[in-house]
């Protein structure tokens, strides 16, 4: 079995982490346990290029106990945890090709190895996996029955490859299901984001102004997060109705490039490029810290503070001190990249449980129906959203009202009125 991980002798270590995060994964353990009886996904090879984190872990195992042969790259070059990846490699027999701080190259040959698999699903965190079929791997289209994507920032641009009719199968837009973005885009970035940042600066947020660029789903969770820290929160936008919301929400709402002035922290969670600006750099106070919690590391214009910082040095592990020419101080955790993954674990395990259920279910779904699927983006199917919140209520030991035959046939009909 061919795999690239950093060390072996990691596996018992990465193994008892995967145990502890199955813990509060309670709904894809139930389907795990149908899939180890059912097979649906027998003799299915899954390329997928995720987080290489311990839930990730566990829904490679539960691909597995559906029958289906997994390969497994990482979607970022700081978010592997190597121990995990010698525990697949080891316990599960499973081929990891992610190594924690791997360069650009080596990125991309680990996920050259997963498509030398040729695998008929692809599984992808940010769109890369399709990105190279539909490049460099023409040759795997025929055998390809569709595509699952887990981020907001793969599904833009996967839909941008269905506009522009590129797009050669069907993929599930994982993300849009409620149980998804619902949850892990806020809930966990919103946690894991203040997490990273604590992680690796240690640095109090009480009292401190908090810049949040972009209040999606990921911003609403991180602005609510910090300011539960103590952090007098602002958020910047470009949608007038996530603004006003933000305004309502009771945050500050004001430009980039005024909130540059009197932010002591910055994180970014929009999608798009430079965001963060050199112009915003230029403008900072001395000890800003600047981080960034959205997929790809394009949000803070990086190399424009790469030229134009006098000096850099790592002052703690993962944090960049760059000195500009005027003698200021900026701080960059992570290198822009993923800071949830980078300094810290990622989502925690109990709302992984509903996305990855997501995934393991979109796959059982694309098996079964991927001959009747144009070359588009579908959204979840709403049953499966929801058989996934009722399991998810269950396994909390929570019950909730049903409908009367009575208020079924109300809410269905038009013609009784006041």
């Amino acid at each position: 079995m061919k795999y690239d991980v950093k060390d072996l002798e990691l596996a018992e270590k990465g193994s008892l982490r995967m145990e502890w995060a199955a813990e509060s994964m309670p709904v894809l353990k139930q389907i795990q346990e149908r899939f180890v009886n059912e097979k649906p996904l027998k003799d299915v090879r899954i390329g997928a290029c995720l987080h290489v984190t311990t839930e990730t872990g566990f829904l490679l195992k539960t691909l597995s106990a559906g029958g289906a042969e997994v390969f497994l790259c990482a979607s970022n070059p700081l978010s592997t945890q190597d121990d995990l990846a010698a525990s697949l490699v080891v316990n599960e027999e499973i081929p990891v090709f992610a190594i924690k701080g791997e360069d650009r190259d080596t990125y991309y040959d680990h996920m050259r190895s997963v498509l030398d698999s040729a695998p008929q699903i692809t599984m992808d965190d940010g769109a890369d996996l399709v990105t190279e079929v539909l490049t460099t791997r023409k040759d795997l289209i025929p055998n390809i029955i569709g595509s699952t994507e887990e981020t907001t920032t793969g599904v833009i641009r996967l839909r941008a490859m269905s506009q522009d009719n590129v797009l050669k199968f069907p993929v599930i837009a994982v993300n849009d299901a409620n149980t998804k973005h619902y949850f892990d885009n806020r809930y966990g970035t919103g946690q894991s984001t203040i997490d990273g940042i604590i992680r690796a600066t240690n640095r109090l947020l009480a009292g401190s102004v908090f810049v949040v660029s972009g209040y999606g789903w990921c911003g609403k969770g991180l602005a609510s997060r910090a300011r539960g820290m103590g952090a007098n929160v602002i958020v910047t936008e470009v949608e007038p109705l996530n603004a006003l919301e933000a305004l309502m929400d009771g945050f500050r709402v004001m430009k980039m490039a005024e909130a540059s002035k009197i932010g002591d922290f910055f994180c970014t969670v929009t999608g798009d490029k430079n965001v963060i600006a050199m112009e915003h750099i230029e403008a900072m106070k001395d000890g800003s810290i600047i981080a960034n919690s959205g997929h790809f590391d394009v949000e803070i214009d990086m190399a424009s503070l790469e030229k134009s910082a006098s000096s850099k040095r790592e002052i703690r592990e993962l944090v960049e001190e760059y000195t500009m020419a005027d003698g200021k101080k900026i701080i960059v955790i992570g290198g822009g990249r993923l800071v949830n993954l980078a300094t810290a674990e990622g989502h925690p395990s109990s709302v992984m449980d509903m996305s990855f259920a997501n995934q393991a279910l979109a796959a059982e779904y694309l098996v079964k129906n991927g001959d009747s699927l144009s070359n588009k983006v579908y959204s979840m199917p709403k049953e499966i959203d929801d058989q996934i919140a009722r399991l998810k209520l269950k396994s909390m030991n929570v019950e909730i009202d049903t409908l009367t035959e009575e208020q079924e046939t109300y809410l269905n009909s038009w013609n009784e009125g006041t």
